[in-house]
Order: C-alpha cells, then structure tokens, then sequence
C-alpha cells in the first residue's frame, strides 16, 4: 500500500506535470501568434503528452486508494525573447522535472514501495527523451541563429510531429493507450 507522503508527493507531481501542460499550450499560442504553426504544433503535442504524464499519475493513485487533490495550477508566462530562449525555458523546466522526478524515486527507494518505483520508471525514461529532444531543437536554433529561411525550415520540420499517445481518458489512460495502439 502506497504510504500518505508517497501520494502526496505523486499528486503534487501530477499537478506539476498539469502546469507542464499549461506551460506549453500557452508557448504553442505565442508561436501561433509568431506565425511559427510548427513549433505551435510541436508545443501542441508536448501539451497532449504533459496531461498524459499526469492522468497516468491520477490514475496510478486512484488505484492506489489514495483521493487525488488537483491544486492550482499557476499562470505560465505568456512571452518569450525568441524561439530559442522559449526553448531554452522549455529545457530549463524540463530539467526541473527530471529533478522531481528523480526525488520521487529517491523516496520510493527509501519507503520500499516497490509498486510506486516500478510506476516511476517510466518516467525516468520519458524524462530522457524530453531532455534530449529539447537539446536537439536548442542546437538547432543556435545553428540557424537569425537566418530566417532556417527557422522556416525547422518550423517545416516541427510540424511533422504528431500525438502518439492517446488524447481522450474517459474510460482510462490503460484503456486508452491500448486501443490506440501506444
């Protein structure tokens, strides 16, 4: 059974990882508004993965017994210096999340919850991915510097991402991801 301080510390997570979702949604509408759509698509998909990160979490708890509590989920800021900077913010948080993460794990280790640190571990490993795809687009950012045709050739490139998870949770986030093949 999963202790009070464990799920406390997963909700507060998924609250974060709502925020996350939040954070992104609002850099997709400025890169919108830039008239950058494929960094606004690629924010797009990253706010449909945050939400996932958090229902697995709001489930993971409600499996476990525990009744979630959504806090608040504070204001995002609503402007960036230019695309590499909004990037830049982007891994800066997403290191913040690795960080929590990795507490989290630190924490079940030393509760012996072995269910919970099973449950994190996947997001060890997604933490991974989110960190190197940020520094994938960072370098390229810099690469281009102010060249225009090169922003317009990565922001081609950004559009091509799609959702590869599932986006809709009504009848779960297992159940969902299984019938859409994730």
């Amino acid at each position: 059974m999963i202790s009070k301080k464990m799920a406390e510390a997963i909700n507060a997570q998924m609250v974060r990882e709502m925020y996350s979702a939040y954070l992104y949604m609002q850099m997709s509408a400025f890169s919108n508004n830039l008239g950058l759509k494929g960094f606004a698509n690629w924010l797009m998909v990253q706010y449909h993965e945050e939400m996932f990160h958090a229902m697995k979490m709001f489930e993971y708890l409600q499996r476990q017994a525990y009744a979630v509590k959504i806090g608040t989920i504070d204001e995002p800021p609503t402007k960036w210096e230019t695309p590499l900077h909004m990037f830049e913010k982007v891994l800066e948080h997403e290191q913040k999340v690795t960080k929590w993460i990795n507490e989290l794990v630190d924490q079940a280790i030393a509760e012996k919850d072995h269910a919970s640190h099973i449950f994190l571990q996947w997001y060890v490993t997604e933490q991974i991915e989110e960190e190197e795809n940020d520094n994938d687009i960072i370098a390229q950012l810099k690469l281009i510097k102010d060249n225009v045709q090169g922003l317009m050739m990565l922001d081609k490139d950004l559009a091509a991402r799609m959702t590869t998870i599932p986006t809709e949770y009504s009848k779960g986030v297992e159940a969902a991801a299984k019938a859409a093949g994730a």
